[in-house]
């Protein structure tokens, strides 16, 4: 190999084949190196390996050293103008403004691959920012889109406060709920907090905050089933009464097995998608203990609400479901799901919700929902029992989340203390008058 020198540029002779020499040029623009292949070149090697014009007249498309020279400079000087381009292409785009589509984007990139947001989150946030008319996956009906629809192309840095707050008024203008209305809000102010970030656009306030939130209702009053009740729902689930036309012997482990999920999860108060996910390896029947270290987002199993694992006590008769489950002979090693279909797999949650209502119904029950069986474990629960160990059972983040429960329907108790506060207390009083006339 033989290197000529230049102040610009070094002209090199490589060869993977020594019947087929090529000029190479390479040199230094700025703090970074280049190179590149010339052509092919009119050389050949002498008896001491050193590179030498062959004979004859050059062959066209060859290169011999003033050719390769010219060549090096035409070559450096294109890669000058494309770095050139290249680096105002960069700045146009830097100073281009930034639109709140693009925004959504970023941000979601964010949400999922940085935050590590659950499925089912990043389910409800890419709804709200679909593209107007995209087609759901299911059914003819499109997106109405209304975030980008009305905001898409407007530059991050020139919306307002004012153009949020007209954005969510017309959706109240469409009789939206002061709750869906605030969840398009919520958004918002969240990818606006994010492009105010240094280490994103750098804005100088998030313009969602000075817009106002809508004054939702109430949530409704707890109501939930109390143990007879439950045990009745398991009774016509196990009998199949729930069902229409002759059961055969799969429904019939089906029917058990559901009496004894819906058993747990008033038992327990684990979410449904702990439930779903729970394993033999996470049951503990002589500690008398669950492990809840899974959950379901999604349809993908993950950690559990809350992003942290809880030990949950059992009681005497979710201990006793679980023994009669541990019974069935299949499906009973450590990895093994404790709810499963008859291959072995995971349940599906929808078609277990729809068991739960044709038997709620079958039992002459008022129509609740499944996740209502979790408000009972903690109601139920509160009447006795500590708030904080009422929390840390559930796996609430917060107390005031708890709370909900203290209350929810008043213990036997509490009427005896009124009763002894009015009716004893007013009994008496009509005594004393009555002597006293």
């Amino acid at each position: 190999m033989v290197a000529v020198p230049s102040p610009l540029y070094h002209l090199v002779v490589r060869a993977h084949d020594p019947q087929r020499p090529y000029y190479e040029v390479k040199w230094r623009a700025g703090a970074r190196q280049h190179k590149r292949r010339l052509g092919p070149a009119w050389l050949v090697q002498d008896e001491s390996g050193e590179w030498v014009p062959r004979r004859g007249r050059i062959r066209s498309g060859f290169l011999d050293d003033r050719a390769a020279h010219a060549r090096a400079r035409e070559v450096i000087e294109e890669t000058a103008r494309e770095l050139e381009e290249a680096s105002q292409r960069r700045r146009a785009e830097l100073e281009r403004p930034v639109t709140v589509r693009e925004l959504a984007h970023e941000w979601l990139d964010w949400q999922r691959h940085v935050k590590k947001a659950k499925p089912s989150t990043l389910a409800d946030y890419e709804a709200l920012l679909r593209e107007p008319g995209t087609p759901y996956r299911r059914g003819s009906r499109t997106s109405a889109g209304r975030i980008l629809g009305a905001l898409g192309d407007m530059p991050i840095r020139d919306v307002r406060t004012r153009d949020i707050s007209m954005f969510l008024r017309s959706l109240d203008a469409e009789g939206m709920t002061p709750r869906n209305v605030n969840k398009h809000r919520q958004v918002l102010s969240a990818m606006f907090q994010y492009a105010c970030r240094e280490d994103a656009h750098d804005l100088p306030a998030n313009p969602v905050s000075g817009a106002d939130k809508r004054r939702e209702p109430p949530p409704a009053a707890l109501d939930y089933y109390e143990a007879h009740e439950l045990e009745e729902l398991a009774r016509v689930t196990a009998a199949g009464a729930h069902r229409r036309g002759a059961r055969d012997e799969l429904d019939a482990r089906t029917d058990a097995q559901d009496a004894e999920f819906f058993r747990l999860l008033f038992y327990t108060g684990i979410r449904l998608g702990e439930a779903l996910t729970l394993r033999w390896e996470d049951v503990d029947l002589d500690r008398r203990t669950l492990l809840v270290r899974r959950g379901l987002s999604g349809g993908t199993e993950g950690i559990p609400k809350g992003r942290r694992f809880r030990v949950v006590p059992l009681a005497q008769p979710a201990i006793e479901a679980l023994r009669r489950l541990r019974t069935r002979g299949e499906f009973v090693s450590a990895d093994d799901y404790v709810f499963t279909n008859a291959w072995g797999r995971r349940l599906d949650g929808s078609a277990l919700r729809r068991r739960y209502r044709a038997a709620c119904a079958a039992a002459g029950l008022r129509p609740l929902t499944l996740h209502g069986l979790r408000h009972a474990a903690g109601s139920i629960l509160a009447r006795t029992a500590d708030p904080v160990f009422v929390r840390d059972m559930l796996g609430h983040a917060r107390l005031t989340t708890t709370d909900r429960y203290v209350g929810a329907k008043y213990r036997p108790e509490e009427f005896a203390r009124l009763d002894a506060a009015f009716v004893e207390g007013t009994a008496a009083l009509t005594e004393t008058v009555v002597a006293a006339d």
